[in-house]
């Protein structure tokens, strides 16, 4: 898929339709960003499966053939830890993050809503531009070393996972904005279902 036709609605969300609330735009954004962050987690989902798989690898070389291998062990930590920097904001969307929730999960959909763009816009955005902004250099110093492990046998493509860094960061604002639009949209009086979408 290329041209246009696939940047556009990424990009630029369809118009609401006449007579639509505003909140319809709203809404229409961050369910494009919801789908790109689950595209995401999609494609992140089988690092679980590889983790599971070059784990059992690592266990049956060692225990049973008496061999190890630090390349494989590397690849599980990677795995797991790409898992997680990729899974992230699909995790947010569902509402999977720790939350200590002792007055939220009694609020009405506007006091949640308040609270919802409120710790989107003081807490994960500015953590998302700061990671993304001390991250950057850090894995275009990589890239320009095309760094490698520091063991010998160990992984020699390092400078790709940690490009995953900023990509975290990356996906996890955006996720903010689709979480700050849904808000918003309740907010508005637009809808109520958008918070727990």
């Amino acid at each position: 898929m290329s041209g246009p036709g696939f940047v556009s609605p990424v990009l630029f969300p369809p118009p609401a339709p006449r007579g639509a609330p505003a909140g319809g735009r709203l809404i229409a954004v961050a369910d494009v960003i919801d789908r790109v962050t689950g595209g995401v987690f999609r494609l992140a989902a089988w690092g679980a499966l590889v983790v599971v798989l070059v784990q059992l690898a690592v266990v049956l070389l060692r225990y049973a053939l008496g061999l190890g291998s630090l390349w494989l062990q590397e690849t599980a930590v990677y795995a797991h830890a790409g898992l997680f920097l990729l899974a992230a904001a699909f995790t947010l969307a569902r509402g999977g993050h720790v939350r200590v929730d002792i007055f939220y999960a009694t609020m009405a959909p506007r006091p949640k809503a308040w609270v919802d763009a409120l710790g989107t816009l003081v807490f994960l955005m500015p953590f998302a531009i700061v990671l993304l902004w001390l991250s950057v250099p850090y894995a275009a110093r990589s890239w320009a070393l095309m760094e490698r492990s520091r063991e010998a046998s160990g992984l020699p493509l390092v400078f790709l996972l940690k490009t995953l860094i900023p990509l975290f960061a990356v996906l996890m604002f955006c996720q903010g904005v689709a979480q700050l639009c849904r808000a918003l949209a309740v907010l508005r009086g637009d809808t109520v279902a958008a918070v727990d979408a």
